[in-house]
C-alpha cells in the first residue's frame, strides 16, 4: 500500500467516525469501535475494492446500510 492509498483510507476512516458522532451523537471511542470493527472498514482496507478511492458519503453510506 503506498502513502497516497495509506493517507487517503485514514482521511476516510476520520470522515466517517466524525460523521457518526455527529449524527448519532456518539461518543468517540463508539464511533471507532464501530468503524473499525465493520465490514465497510475491511473492504476500505481492501485496496481491490476500490473503497477506498469514492466519496466520503458514498462510504458512509455503505456503513449505515449496514450497521442500521
Amino acid at each position: 500500500m503506498s502513502a497516497k492509498e495509506t493517507f487517503m483510507i485514514e482521511t476516510m476512516t476520520r470522515d466517517l467516525i466524525a460523521r457518526l458522532m455527529e449524527e448519532r451523537s456518539l461518543t468517540m471511542r463508539k464511533a471507532m469501535d464501530i468503524v473499525y470493527t465493520s465490514r465497510t472498514y475491511a473492504a476500505l482496507q481492501n485496496l481491490e475494492t476500490g473503497l477506498y478511492f469514492q466519496s466520503p458519503a458514498y462510504v458512509f453510506d455503505e456503513l449505515t446500510k449496514e450497521i442500521g
